[in-house]
């Protein structure tokens, strides 16, 4: 393995593996991977809602998922998803109580991937990795999508996930 190459699982419409990919790959050609996102939620059903920092290589200084990240080659979405927790985060997710709350896949929604969501609940705000975000604030979903809508950048999927898992709470 290359050092500092990330591998990806390539899959097709059914979520099953068909190849290896490179990150770079994947993102150039229109591949299809997994990935996993989190969000953390409050007592009072607000988001945690960090922004990425300016050197991030995608979506620099734009709003994201409080968790999200690739699967990678050979890994299951739960190992992602703990892995993903504990290098943003700082968290074990032995520590909080926490769910799936959706599976989405690209061919069905207008999602970038094959994806599943979790929701962390905790009403204290995490000690974040300060080499992927560089702040970050507690919002309800109608208030994250008014801050999109108002030309705050966001993460590709950030607006359609919010929709898509906490639609209910927008009417």
């Amino acid at each position: 393995m290359t050092a500092g190459v990330e591998w990806l699982d390539r899959v097709n419409e059914h979520d099953e593996v068909i190849g290896r990919v490179t990150r770079d790959e994947a993102w150039e050609k229109g591949w299809v991977v997994r990935g996993i996102n989190a969000f953390l939620v409050n007592s009072c059903g607000q988001l945690w809602i960090p922004r990425r920092t300016l050197h991030k290589r995608m979506f620099p200084g734009c709003l994201d998922m409080s968790v999200g990240g690739h699967v990678d080659s050979g890994e299951d979405y739960l190992t992602a998803f703990r892995r993903e927790s504990r290098e943003e985060l700082n968290l074990d997710l032995d520590t909080v109580p926490w769910r799936e709350i959706a599976a989405f896949s690209p061919f069905e929604t207008p999602l970038s991937g094959f994806m599943r969501v979790y929701e962390i609940r905790t009403d204290r705000a995490p000690d974040f990795n300060p080499d992927d975000f560089s702040e970050a604030w507690w919002l309800t979903p109608r208030e994250l999508l008014g801050r999109i809508e108002a030309g705050d950048p966001a993460k590709g999927d950030l607006a359609e996930l919010v929709r898509l898992c906490y639609g209910d709470q927008l009417t």
